[in-house]
């Protein structure tokens, strides 16, 4: 992997015992080193790895500072620090806003990731890690809180300028359940959502399963198409990158590249030549799951109608052979478990 770090910004912000926030700047940029270009690294997998992300676009209708100050950047009329500076006091103004008491590291960077360049902004917190040194002493450190970082966004400055008019060169962490970070982030941003992955991804699900169903597929010839999808889409989004139309069709059909691609068009189906997807919506490509009223249940796509049987109308699911571990833990509780022990070798 190869991440190419231009410029970094920190600055940090804190609440007081009033819970008044405020931020404090550093006057200068971080000097890119080894140790800065693999934080950009870890930070820019753990983004990629976010499942439940949002893509939005600049509104006129939403405040236009943050936009315009990105494009004196630009056109070299403001410096990064200074746009770090701005942003950070942006963001302190919507976290009191909205009442947010989030602190933590202000985080700007500009990079270059394969062939396009992205501005990373981000808001991580901190968490206490402690060691021992070789006499003994015990000591404390701060280190970044990446793994749960929460409020963070992408702009994809190729795509900004190449084609802003798909509304998707922005993306960012939806956040934690019941936790509505668009409320806050995207005025922050100055931009509104567009284009919806879960909608792309139901579409992707629905298109694939229609196509399959009017071919001449058998039953592990689906598995294995629905498999490759699910393996593609997951792979891209892991990447960051984009789902396209042409690889997906080729994943579809490898007899016929552009088959999938034609049927679509044929049918006149919404399938965008380019589009983000969210891979939990495709889950069932290979996997059904479900939880609640104490049951938790999950099985591979293909053991449906085989080893698993399922009744709509009484809603009655059948599975024919259990897991072992599963089975043994049944076999134990119905026969008794005092008599089941008594029955084991006492050898063993």
């Amino acid at each position: 992997m190869s991440v190419d770090v231009h410029l970094l910004a920190i600055n940090y912000i804190e609440a007081n015992e009033s819970a008044q926030l405020t931020a404090h700047f550093r006057q200068e940029l971080v000097p890119v080193s080894q140790h800065v270009a693999l934080l950009i690294e870890q930070l820019h997998l753990a983004y990629n790895g976010k499942p439940a992300k949002g893509y939005a676009a600049f509104s006129s209708d939403k405040n236009p500072e943050f936009c315009e100050a990105i494009h004196q950047w630009q056109q070299q009329e403001r410096n990064f620090v200074s746009l770090a500076e701005l942003a950070t006091g942006q963001l302190v103004v919507e976290l009191t806003k909205h009442q947010i008491p989030e602190t933590g590291y202000f985080m700007l960077c500009h990079y270059r990731y394969l062939a396009n360049e992205y501005l990373f902004i981000a808001l991580l917190g901190s968490k206490e890690h402690f060691s021992v040194s070789a006499d003994l002493q015990l000591s404390s450190a701060k280190h970044l809180d990446i793994a749960r970082m929460q409020l963070a966004a992408r702009l994809d400055l190729t795509e900004y300028q190449l084609a802003p008019e798909q509304g998707k060169y922005i993306s960012f962490i939806r956040g934690r359940a019941g936790r509505k970070v668009a409320d806050f982030f995207l005025d922050f941003l100055g931009c509104e959502e567009g284009v919806d992955p879960k909608q792309s991804s139901k579409m992707v699900l629905a298109s694939v399963e229609e196509y399959l169903a009017e071919g001449d597929y058998d039953s592990a010839e689906k598995h294995d198409v629905r498999k490759q999808v699910y393996q593609y889409c997951e792979e891209r989004a892991k990447q960051g990158q984009d789902v396209t139309l042409q690889e997906l069709s080729a994943t579809v059909d490898s007899s016929d590249d552009n088959a999938f691609a034609r049927y679509c068009a044929e049918r006149e189906l919404p399938v965008a030549e380019q589009f983000p997807v969210d891979v939990k919506e495709l889950k069932t490509l290979v996997k059904f799951s479900g939880a609640g009223a104490g049951l938790s249940l999950s099985f591979e796509q293909k053991l449906l109608g085989d080893r698993v049987q399922y009744d709509a109308e009484r809603d009655v699911l059948v599975i024919k052979g259990t897991p072992p571990n599963l089975r043994d833990q049944l076999q134990k509780f119905i026969r008794g478990y005092s008599s089941f022990d008594r029955n084991q070798n006492p050898s063993e």
